[in-house]
């Protein structure tokens, strides 16, 4: 049954509009109304109550995230103040339920949830996780993607016309890895259906950030109308894209290395190629199979690029970090490999291209962040745009090998991740990481953008960077430059 995605790219946006503004000025209301007494020890006492637990509670969600390394750039503000309103609604209520009058015991309990939701969306705001309501209802009630089939019904649909390709859901076997992970997906574009038996067709691994379902790409990222887009005016030539779990739970990051969380590295290097191969007949040749990653995810492309030559022969990394990072490197080392060390050099991207020595036909895109030219509270614009300042591996006639991208009709300025620098100006891991790749041989490209640390920037680079892609990995594109 093919999954329905006909509203799926639409809906009330999460990011700005009006649907941020009234759940954020129902809440301000809600609690003016529970904290407006007029009582002297009310504001002697019971008001300052509130107004502490609410700074403490921001303070400690701000010191956890910053003990955990969750995010080296700083979160808007305005975040902080959210949950702090969350801990004055709550203490507003539990202080104030025998002495207040009813609608404002009501006005209190009303703005709990309200600061609650408020909260979510500002912190969706900041990374851009889901664009617009519709994105969320989809995720939350785990509807399916769009142009979803199973796989029993693959054989029926070939040398059928299949519109713009399929996705699949499926159970990768952990054989390789013992890697407990969620149910993962295929996208399958029309030439793969052609002919009598699956043709050898390159493949990409598409990996998400650190908070992350392996459908985050075609629901947050909605990828899907530019793929489509792409193979309709290209005879429906693509590769497949494998959406691949790396984390096996939503909050696990596992930062794809093996460790003390999960051996993902080797569910994505070992169990899926093995299945790849095996359940769709693509390529073996490691020329023609790419990583694409995002944020975490970016960081995961180059560590398996570097780590496996084998494997494959290309990657992007849009918004990576400088290596697998879990806060500091001693909490790295310690969260993420039980203590240990060498475990840690065996992952460092830079510690294994040192010990590597020259690659052969290695290519890799970093796309990363400038910031906005103007600031405007919580939206700012990011054209989305790659400016390339080199070539790579001869494609794109010596400049920007990209065409020009539209700004995301759903941006915000999100500076979420921690890639070791604050979003501005700075190039930081990309460049270091380039520099140090062109050193062993490894053919990079650095690419920025105006805009934020968010899903829709994500969608940009890789969409804007698909018909390279598509020609490094073998496939043929009219109209490359």
């Amino acid at each position: 049954m093919t999954g329905r995605g006909g509203n799926f790219h639409h809906g009330i946006s999460l990011l700005h509009g009006w649907l941020p503004q009234v759940v954020l000025f129902g809440t301000v209301f809600a609690l003016i109304v529970a904290l407006a007494r007029f009582k002297r020890n009310w504001w002697l006492f019971s008001v300052p109550v509130c107004v502490a637990l609410g700074v403490a509670a921001a303070w400690g969600a701000w010191l956890y995230m910053m003990d955990e390394g969750l995010a080296s750039d700083p979160a808007p503000m305005l975040l902080w103040v959210c949950i702090a309103m969350i801990a004055a609604a709550g203490g507003a209520f539990i202080v104030g339920w025998r002495s207040g009058p009813w609608w404002q015991q009501g006005a209190a309990l009303l703005a709990v949830p309200l600061a609650l939701v408020n909260a979510l969306i500002v912190l969706n705001q900041w990374v851009g996780y889901y664009p617009t309501a519709n994105a969320a209802w989809e995720a939350l009630t785990a509807e399916p993607l769009p142009h979803q089939t199973s796989l029993a019904s693959l054989a029926s649909l070939r040398n059928t016309n299949v519109g713009s390709g399929r996705i699949v859901p499926v159970d990768i076997p952990e054989s390789g890895s013992h890697f407990k992970h969620r149910e993962e997906y295929v996208y399958l574009p029309p030439a793969w259906f052609a002919g009598d038996k699956p043709p050898a067709l390159p493949v990409v691994m598409m990996i998400g950030g650190e908070f992350n379902t392996p459908a985050d790409w075609v629901r947050s990222g909605q990828i899907m109308p530019a793929v489509d887009d792409f193979v309709n005016g290209n005879n429906g030539q693509a590769p497949v894209l494998v959406f691949v779990d790396s984390g096996g739970s939503f909050n696990n990051d596992t930062e794809c290395v093996n460790g003390s969380r999960g051996d993902a590295a080797d569910h994505l290097t070992n169990d899926v190629p093995d299945y790849m191969k095996s359940a769709f007949g693509v390529s073996a040749d490691p020329a023609k199979w790419a990583a694409v990653g995002w944020s975490m995810g970016g960081t995961c492309a180059v560590d398996l690029a570097v780590m496996h030559p084998e494997l494959l022969h290309t990657f992007l990394d849009i918004a990576g970090d400088l290596g697998p990072t879990a806060g500091t490197k001693e909490q790295t080392i310690r969260r993420l490999y039980a203590g240990n060390a060498d475990t840690w050099a065996q992952f460092d991207p830079q510690t294994v291209m040192a010990k590597h020595g020259p690659y052969t036909d290695m290519v890799g895109v970093f796309d990363d962040l400038t910031p906005p030219q103007h600031q405007g509270g919580m939206r700012n614009g990011g054209n989305g745009n790659g400016n390339g300042n080199a070539n790579a591996n001869g494609y794109g006639n010596g400049g920007n090998f990209r065409p020009k991208q539209p700004a995301a009709d759903d941006d915000s300025v999100g500076l979420g991740g921690h890639d070791g620098v604050f979003d501005t100006g700075e190039l930081g891991a990309a460049n270091t990481l380039c520099e140090d790749g062109r050193r062993v041989g490894i053919d990079c490209t650095v690419h920025t953008a105006e805009g934020g640390h968010t899903w829709q920037f994500a969608s940009s680079a890789f969409t804007s960077t698909l018909p390279w892609l598509t020609a490094r990995l073998g496939l043929p594109v009219p109209n490359l430059s």
